[in-house]
């Protein structure tokens, strides 16, 4: 059967069981093990050879995405990871192809769906209910929270959608941060600067009252793609899961919280419900001291915080048999879920200014999905010289995190990196052909953005960011055709050929 006429055939993905159903069909999609394995570093090493890729630690492999059938310690628990670890695993789920996928995106910002709230006895997600007032409640002993590595600052549940209200206007937001298991019913969490849930919390902090949140884990995937919107796209106010609902032309199904008065989401496998304590932080490592937090997407282990919110746990409701999920932070999971939205932002954004001038977009697993993007230009005139630049410029104002933009022509294929070097290797002079542009606020998670670095930069976080076009002069496109083969029909000589 072709991938177009299964994708027909496939059934419609409206939660995690449905995500995997779809993947079910692949034969290299999805595998599960019954090997009984450790939350605690084991599973994270397992999969970092399996299919993580990213910026893992070498070796690794894109591959696919895997079930723990048997995690030790928990008897009716069972573990997902990598869900979206391979682009072509995202387009099968999306029902697309990976080089549309940004497209679909950007479309479905314009078209949202606004979430929908179902009574309690239809919410899956509430089958069954842990209430934090029974004297045995403990997070750990209800949920496999895995750790990265042994020197993690403890179990993180990584892959959590946030929701929250917003105390003054009741907007509500969705986003996803690292959250560390702190006590029997206290979970940090860490806010990178300018995240709309922080701005809520500071909110109701400055008020004197908690902010009631929920955190929902094991979720349809456009739910965790579309969480991943940042201003100027979704500016505050804007709930992300009305771009879910778009992706899926089905409203998101919402339940209100036993325990508090937050929303969570009404398929999710499990549903954290607790409240961000005013004026109340820990430190990050308190209970291992190692220093360290966690594996973050550049690739290294991020500093444990001195000082992080907490969030005191009042109840967790999940399915019956419930799947956690989980992922590692530098692999491609997060590459697809931080990049595909950064690629669909800038796309809209150029497509404002310069209709028809930027052909695709593409955040690469080498660029972490944030801090590069390729953008494909195709220079129809001598007056689209130039224009090439305004583009990259347009790219950093659609998504500030980013750090370096590359530049090509409508032939290089964006997808390959290999025709992305040969572009850089044959039509980029460095002198000429790189703009450096200081002193710009970027993201705290660069290392290399740190006055220890250089001693260019005034503070941590702040960067030089820099446009390399490799793009052909249009006066000298003439000189620089690639060598045209002849089209052939290669089934004639290779029955099933996949051209």
């Amino acid at each position: 059967m072709s991938e177009a006429k299964k994708v027909d055939a496939l059934p419609k993905v409206t939660d995690l069981r449905s995500a995997l159903a779809v993947l079910s069909q692949y034969e290299d999609e999805l595998i599960y093990t019954d090997e009984p394995v450790d939350p605690i570093a084991e599973l994270s090493g397992v999969y970092r050879y399996v299919g993580a890729n990213g910026t893992v630690q070498r070796p690794t492999r894109v591959g696919p995405a895997m079930i723990f059938n048997k995690i030790k310690g928990y008897d009716d628990m069972r573990v997902l990871i990598g869900l979206l670890s391979s682009r072509k695993r995202v387009a099968r789920l999306f029902g697309t192809t990976p080089e549309k996928l940004a497209f679909m995106l950007k479309d479905s910002v314009s078209t949202p769906i606004a979430p929908i709230v179902i009574p309690r006895e239809k919410a899956a997600c509430q089958e069954v209910v842990h209430l934090a007032t029974d004297p045995d409640f403990d997070i750990l002993k209800l949920l496999p929270a895995p750790t990265n590595t042994p020197e993690d600052a403890g179990p993180y549940f990584t892959l959590g959608m946030a929701y929250a209200a917003d105390p003054e206007t009741g907007e509500h937001d969705v986003t996803i941060h690292r959250l560390c298991v702190q006590g029997k019913d206290e979970i940090s969490m860490y806010f990178v600067p300018g995240r709309h849930l922080d701005v809520f919390r500071q909110k109701a902090e400055a008020a004197g009252k908690a902010l009631p949140i929920s955190i929902s884990i094991g979720v349809d995937p456009a739910i965790e793609i579309g969480a991943c919107f940042e201003p100027p796209t979704t500016p505050l106010g804007f709930d992300e899961l009305s771009i879910a609902g778009s992706l899926r032309g089905q409203a998101v199904e919402l339940v209100d919280c036993i325990s508090v008065k937050a929303r969570g989401i009404a398929n999710a496998e499990v549903v954290i419900e607790g409240e961000l304590v005013p004026n109340y932080r820990v430190r990050e490592d308190q209970n291992t001291n190692t220093g360290k937090a966690m594996p973050e997407f550049p690739g290294y282990t991020g500093d444990a915080q001195a000082e992080v919110p907490v969030i005191k746990v009042k109840a967790i409701t999940h399915r019956r048999h419930p799947i956690l999920q989980t992922c590692i932070g530098p692999s491609d999971e997060h590459t697809n879920m931080a990049g595909i939205p950064t690629e669909a932002s800038i796309l809209q954004m150029v497509e404002r200014a310069l209709p028809g001038f930027v052909q695709n977009v593409h955040c690469p697993s080498p660029g972490t999905g944030k801090y590069l993007a390729v953008l494909q230009v195709k220079k129809r005139t001598a007056q689209d010289e130039g224009r090439q630049k305004q583009a990259a410029l347009l790219a950093f104002s659609a998504f500030s995190e980013l750090k370096h933009v590359m530049l090509v022509d409508e032939d290089v294929d964006i997808f390959d990196l290999s025709d992305v070097m040969w572009a850089m290797t044959t039509r980029y002079q460095g002198d000429v052909s790189t703009t450096f542009i200081p002193g710009v606020r970027c993201h705290p998670l660069d290392p290399s953005s740190d006055p220890a670095f250089s001693s260019s930069i005034r503070g941590h976080g702040i960067a030089c960011k820099a446009i390399f076009d490799c793009t052909v002069p249009y006066s000298l496109k003439k000189n620089f055709q690639r060598s045209q083969f002849l089209e052939v029909d290669v089934n004639r000589f290779i029955p099933g050929f996949n051209q």
